[in-house]
């Protein structure tokens, strides 16, 4: 173990620092590729890598979750409407380099560095908690069931309505068309 500035630098820490670097880098990739195909493969890559975050911080019904509910059923959502839209095939622009482009670099830098102006600060005067029996429960279903159905039953219940709608409205589109 080495110790840089106060800060005990151990294998998990670079590891996990690690997989949050490239899950950052398939964050931007996501948005940076032209093409929708390429996109889509940098959400999945980042999907996953968020599930192992999750598995690093000993959440694991939260990093089976990611893999089930978002790397299945949402990317194969995102993939079949690729696939419906022929978002895949090549696309010749003509656009010219305005001042969009180079101020839009600009800004998400800014951004970048307001965003790591406060959240890097708080990290280097961070210290390992000590262990506390009520956390050790953190991510198990049990404490999970309890906060989604006590604390955010009302959030909860509207995202399932939310839900429902929108698979009534895409039946309901998908009709019109037929």
């Amino acid at each position: 173990m080495i110790n840089v500035a106060g800060i005990e630098i151990t294998p998990e820490l670079v590891a996990f620092g690690g997989l949050a670097t490239v899950a950052a880098l398939a964050a931007i990739g996501v948005v940076a590729f032209n093409n929708a195909v390429r996109s889509a493969l940098c959400l999945v890559v980042n999907f996953f890598l968020l599930a192992v975050l999750y598995f690093t911080l000993n959440a694991e019904l939260l990093g089976i979750s990611q893999v089930i509910v978002y790397t299945g059923a949402i990317m194969v959502l995102f993939l079949f409407v690729i696939m419906l839209l022929n978002l895949g095939a090549p696309q010749i622009l003509h656009e010219k380099w305005d001042f969009k482009r180079p101020a839009g670099i600009v800004l998400a830098l800014v951004f970048a560095g307001l965003i790591a102006g406060q959240i890097l600060p708080s990290l280097m005067s961070a210290s390992r908690p000590v262990s506390n029996p009520a956390l050790d429960a953190y991510g198990s279903p049990q404490a999970i069931g309890r906060t989604l159905f006590s604390t955010y039953v009302f959030p909860f219940e509207a995202v399932s309505i939310l839900l429902l709608i929108g698979i009534v409205g895409s039946i309901l589109l998908a009709k019109r068309r037929i």
